[in-house]
């Protein structure tokens, strides 16, 4: 600005004034104070189109700068055209609150659930529901059904009296809860109360229902048992007998190896190539167990209820399959001599088979699912074995008599491991409530109790062959080890990780020799560790598919670097 007046006006003096050159063009006249347009309030909303915009291209006054932007009409605020609508206080809308006892609520909700209806909480005296039903009953509840305690007194005078307790048979016997009513109609008035309300006894005894309630269904509460008596086998071999009329129970002698040497006196190797696959199966297996001793034929079960019996040399065939189970088996175990087997199963039934000819010699069962059952290897209590059952309990049978001698009741869930120990004269158990226990054979209080904070569920469990240590498969990825003398402390310099197990029962196995820990993998793979060292050696690749976990392993007691897997695939791998 200063340029520019000095280029219009050069000076000012007046002594300078007379050399002051003149312009022939005048200058354009200044206007100091220009007239500026107000607009209403409405122009400034319509100047600012853009949100981005900082300035405006008109003078606004004060009062439009600072007053208040008015927005939508609040449609729930009194004193609007809306006035008559509740303010929301739910998403849906309005809910008015009502106050009502918890003993008002059952009442009402077991009339509805027992004759169909029930009262309307916002209208007194109106009922939701089947209309019939009210005006059959008159609208009353299941307390207001209820008879008078004169009535009452009456029909518990015509019950039969309970009798003596130390009366067992005969005039006078106890009959406790089991007393019937000298009328038929008031056992059957007896027996819809139970079933309708549900209560305990002393209720009853005290309020009886009309018969006309309609019961509840039994088929709701009725307990199945399996009641299957028909166990088929089938032989699959060429021929069931030799040129000298034994059957695949002798142990083979044309061999390479001698099978009736002592376990463990061969160093033991990693196996590093697949030599067989044995398919048959048509769903997940669940176990793999070698013969006792010799391990000249594999036991495999799985989830299809079928158990089936290979043949490890020779031929590598399916010699015979056992079916008697009507649901997915749980665990298999053979006898010390490897002359029978048990087999568990979902079915909630234990059945004892001949390994040789196929029959079914015993069943057991408890009523409740088996998870693990493993024989008493002491030949003196050979004939006794154990099973872990989903109701908590460990259970000791004789196959003898097929009854019940003992019961190990301290756990707190399922339980999922049965291992014995200090030359079988103690077992460990462990089970879904994170707990360890220890217990002396035959006597039905554990002598150690382990459950530390940090412990996860034990699922699989595999003896050391020194004796000394038991194996778990833990549930955060890891295979812990415990003393198996008299401390049964863990030790903690042995922990084996680098395999994935979550979500899985994926056994462990220790081989022949000690050397090596052996576990499956929710991946596909089977992992080898280094006993001493708890180093990983070797990871290979089982499963066949992408994320087909392996679930079962098992080491060949006699051979050096046999190891048969399955799982989730129904195939059976051996691998050398």
């Amino acid at each position: 600005m200063a340029s520019l007046l000095g280029a219009q006006y050069e000076s000012s003096s007046d002594d300078d004034a007379g050399s002051a050159p003149i312009r022939s063009n005048p200058a354009p006249a200044i206007v100091a104070a220009p007239d500026v347009p107000v607009e209403g309030s409405s122009q400034l909303h319509l100047m600012l189109r853009k949100p981005t915009d900082t300035a405006l291209t008109y003078n606004a006054t004060y009062d439009d700068l600072t007053r208040p932007q008015a927005g939508p009409a609040n449609p729930f605020k009194s004193g609007n055209s809306m006035s008559g609508i509740k303010r929301k206080n739910v998403l849906t809308g309005y809910a008015e609150e009502a106050a009502i006892s918890e003993a008002t609520f059952i009442t009402q909700q077991r009339t509805f659930q027992s004759l169909g209806y029930t009262k309307d909480p916002s209208q007194p005296g109106a009922f939701v529901g089947d209309m019939e039903q009210v005006a059959r009953y008159e609208g009353k509840d299941v307390v207001q059904m209820r008879p008078s305690k004169e009535e009452s007194a009456a029909i518990r005078r015509k019950r039969q009296k309970k009798g003596d307790s130390s009366i067992v048979e005969g005039e006078g016997a106890y009959l406790g809860p089991w007393a019937k009513y000298e009328d038929d109609e008031l056992a059957g008035r007896e027996a819809d109360a139970l079933a309708e309300l549900g209560s305990d006894e002393e209720y009853i005894e005290e309020s009886i229902v009309p018969s006309n309630i309609p019961a509840m269904d039994k088929k709701a509460t009725a307990y199945q048992d399996d009641l299957s008596r028909t166990e088929t086998t089938e032989f699959h071999g060429t021929e069931e007998r030799d040129y000298q009329g034994r059957t695949y129970m002798h142990v083979p002698q044309d061999l390479d190896i001698d099978l009736k040497k002592e376990p463990g006196s061969a160093k033991n190797f990693i196996p590093k190539k697949l030599v067989h696959t044995w398919k048959s199966h048509t769903k997940p297996i669940t176990s793999l167990r070698f013969f006792p001793g010799s391990g000249h034929l594999l036991l495999s079960s799985s989830a299809d209820s079928k158990v089936k019996l290979w043949d490890v040399y020779h031929s590598r065939e399916l010699l015979r399959t056992y079916s008697g189970h009507s649901n997915s088996i749980s665990d298999t175990t053979f006898d010390p001599t490897g002359a029978t087997f048990l087999s568990a199963s979902y079915d909630r039934q234990i059945k004892l088979w001949d390994a040789e000819y196929g029959k079914c010699i015993q069943r057991f069962t408890t009523g409740k699912t088996p998870h693990v059952v493993r024989f008493n290897p002491d030949p003196a209590n050979s004939h006794e074995f154990l099973a872990g059952m989903s109701d908590k309990k460990i259970v000791q049978f004789d196959i003898r008599t097929a009854a019940i001698t003992q019961e190990y009741d301290h756990h707190l869930d399922a339980v999922n491991t049965l291992t014995f120990v200090d030359n079988n004269r103690r077992f460990i158990s462990t089970s879904d409530d994170k707990s360890l226990r220890a217990w002396e054979y035959n006597i039905p209080v554990p002598i150690k109790f382990i459950a530390e904070p940090h412990l996860y569920a034990l699922v699989r469990a595999a003896p050391h062959p020194n004796g000394k240590y038991v194996a778990f498969q833990s549930g955060d990825n890891s295979i812990v080890v415990y003393g198996a003398t008299d401390k049964f402390r863990q030790n903690r310099k042995k922990l084996f990780r680098g395999h994935n197990n979550a979500g899985y029962a994926i056994d462990v196995a220790i081989s022949p020799d000690g050397q090596f820990v052996t576990s499956g993998d929710s991946g596909g793979y089977v992992c080898f560790w280094d006993w001493k060292t708890g180093k990983m050696w070797h990871k290979i690749k089982a499963g066949g598919k992408e994320g087909s976990a392996v679930t079962c392993v098992d080491w060949h007691p006699r051979e050096t670097s046999k190891v048969a897997t399955a799982g989730l695939e129904g195939v059976i791998k051996y691998w050398d």
